[in-house]
């Protein structure tokens, strides 16, 4: 593999031939900016957020679509680039909601820490505002175009992580919308409500409706878990607070997804909380359920099977597993089925 030599902000590095400089400023341990990359989607080049100061050029490039070079030379935090980043952002927040103190990515948005962080306060530009309606037709997403800027990012993640191509850019100019085709709402396109946009934008345009109002992302403990609705293994983390799962919230650090989920690994939590659900063993007695001790259940399942077994042979059980088990629990299943009930009547919903 080819390697190419360069600096960033004096750091000599080496980087195989095709890297984009935000990437190998990354590996040097320096972070550029960005609104609009995410490893895991095509680089854009929309914010502008990332541009470096490289030696040579005349403009200011954006690092996420910017291959290095032998022997360039790079500065990120030069005088230029910072007054460049400033107004960035000024542009951005021009048009953008002040309401951060009620805003659900409160303490989660990138807009809002990157102008903390370059001391914007405040827009110097003026002009047109657009005033949106915030579309909640979704069950699971809230959607508020007024506090879009326009990254891509969604865009990008329903067509390349979801493959539906639910969402583009509308409109031109001042009017331009990343929004469904023929800007319906939501419930009424192809969404297929697994949220991948969400989990990608920056900022409060796209948030969740079943953690609205119920905590703010800080106040999170984060539990890292396997999904249990399938065989594909999908890592996410619970958002638990007091004691309850409030929600789900990925990462790029799942082994085996990144930030992907379906519909179910990433809105299907809530059946924990149904009152429908089973929290202890119940037996029919005189044609009515009532509830029994574990002893007394496990007792009565071994008496009937061992008289099923008895009386028509092996081959009259079967058992159905499922994806909501650990794997463990999965092995015993299959493990009971066939060392104690001698058959090999045994499936898993997960199997396809």
């Amino acid at each position: 593999m080819e390697m190419v030599k360069l600096s960033i902000d004096g750091k000599e590095i080496e980087v195989p031939a095709g890297t984009t400089v935000l990437n190998a400023a990354e590996q040097a341990g320096i972070h550029i900016p960005r609104l609009c990359y995410e490893p895991d989607l095509s680089p854009f080049g929309a914010c502008r957020l990332c541009v470096v100061e490289i030696k040579g050029m005349r403009n200011l490039p954006a690092s996420c679509v910017t291959a290095v070079a032998p022997g360039m030379v790079v500065q990120t935090r030069s005088p230029a680039v910072i007054e460049a980043r400033r107004t960035i952002l000024e542009l951005l927040i021009a048009n953008h909601p002040q309401d951060c103190l009620t805003c659900e990515k409160m303490g989660a948005c990138k807009l809002a820490q990157y102008c903390y962080e370059y001391g914007v306060k405040q827009s110097s530009l003026q002009g047109e505002r657009h005033n949106y309606a915030v579309d909640d037709s979704n069950p699971f997403i809230v959607r508020d175009p007024n506090k879009c800027i326009l990254c891509g990012k969604c865009i990008r993640a329903c067509a390349e992580i979801t493959g539906k191509n639910n969402l583009d850019f509308a409109y031109r100019g001042f009017d331009t919308k990343a929004t469904t085709f023929y800007d319906v709402p939501f419930v009424e396109s192809d969404c297929v409500f697994c949220g991948n946009c969400v989990s990608v934008c920056p900022t409060g345009a796209l948030t969740e409706k079943q953690m609205q109002g119920k905590v703010r992302h800080w106040e999170c403990q984060k539990v890292r878990t396997t999904c249990p609705f399938c065989g594909t293994g999908c890592n996410f983390d619970l958002c638990v607070k007091d004691g309850k799962v409030v929600g789900v919230v990925s990462g790029p650090e799942g082994a085996v997804n990144g930030r992907a989920l379906c519909i179910k690994g990433r809105f299907g939590w809530d059946f924990i909380y149904n009152d429908r659900r089973l929290t202890t063993p119940l037996i029919k007695r005189d044609g009515k359920f009532e509830p029994a001790s574990w002893d007394d259940a496990l007792v009565l399942i071994a008496d009937r099977l061992s008289e099923i077994k008895a009386k028509y042979g092996p081959d009259a059980f079967a058992s159905l597993s499922s994806a909501r088990c650990t794997n463990e629990e999965n092995y015993l299943v299959q493990k009971f089925t066939r060392a104690v009930m001698g058959t090999n009547n045994v499936d898993h919903c997960a199997r396809t």
